[in-house]
């Protein structure tokens, strides 16, 4: 990144996504801004999968804003996400909004001038926000839910590899917010089979093709703990011996194909 910045000099703003959730990776956050501000740009966070578990902290990151979402690792309801920016930055946006409705300046200038919101609110969404504030605060923070969701991602990913699952990123690489597993390559597995059967014992799994390597991905947060993750393992190796599956390895195909994402990764 930093050579791609030294290279266009055109480039002003970074947008870097804090966990990548279509294949679980967790972004060196502090890294990316260090060289973007070592390059004299401006940094833009997407942390909607993230805030609330992972620290973002401005003393330490560098940023002009961050946004993310009422539910997510926050654990209120989808209705709203939200914004912190510095002041500055915010200040210097008036009138460079080509939304009316997603203009976050004017939305800051009304709730500073009477307290509301410029169109109707979701009072069921911000209620539960607060409630859930509450909880996160009384969990113990950032750093409290943000180590039960690694236990229960350490829990999960050490049960899926026992029954032979292997995931698609290094160690170095997985997040606590979800994580991708190959799909086996036995001729037993079919993937809509495996989801259904899942389904029908009360776990919903994130379906899709989200590589060239087939693979699905199960999250880890949420108003859960290791328990729960014991369940889905059990669930897991039980699904599989009603489909006749006696390997999760997944094919030398997608074990390639890993080798390859995980060498462009790293750069």
């Amino acid at each position: 990144m930093a050579a791609a910045l030294a290279a266009d000099p055109g480039i002003t703003h970074v947008v870097a996504i804090h966990c990548e959730t279509s294949s679980g990776i967790l972004n060196p956050l502090a890294e990316i801004a260090q060289a973007t501000q070592d390059a004299g740009r401006r940094l833009l966070i997407d942390s909607m999968s993230a805030f609330g578990a992972l620290p973002v902290d401005p003393s330490q990151i560098a940023f002009d804003a961050v946004v993310s979402s009422a539910n997510k690792c926050i654990e209120g309801v989808p209705g709203f996400g939200f914004l912190l920016a510095r002041r500055d930055v915010l200040a210097g946006a008036a009138g460079n909004a080509t939304s009316l409705s997603l203009d976050a300046h004017a939305q800051w200038a009304e709730l500073e001038r009477s307290g509301q919101w410029r169109f109707t609110p979701p009072t069921h969404a911000v209620a539960a926000f607060l409630q859930a504030l509450d909880e996160h605060a009384a969990e113990g923070g950032v750093a409290a839910r943000g180590a039960r969701y690694g236990a229960n991602r350490d829990r999960l990913v050490a049960g899926m590899r026992g029954l032979g699952f292997e995931t698609l990123l290094a160690d170095a690489w997985l997040s606590p917010i979800i994580t991708t597993f190959f799909c086996p390559a036995d001729p037993a597995f079919a993937f809509p089979d495996f989801y259904d059967r899942m389904k029908a014992r009360g776990f919903i799994l994130y379906p899709g093709k989200l590589t060239v390597a087939d693979s699905f991905r199960v999250g880890t947060i949420g108003r859960f703990d290791t328990g729960v993750m014991d369940a889905v393992v059990a669930a897991v190796a039980a699904v599989l011996g009603d489909m006749g599956v006696r390997s999760a390895a997944p094919s030398d195909t997608d074990r390639r194909e890993r080798a390859r994402f995980l060498e462009e990764t790293a750069g």
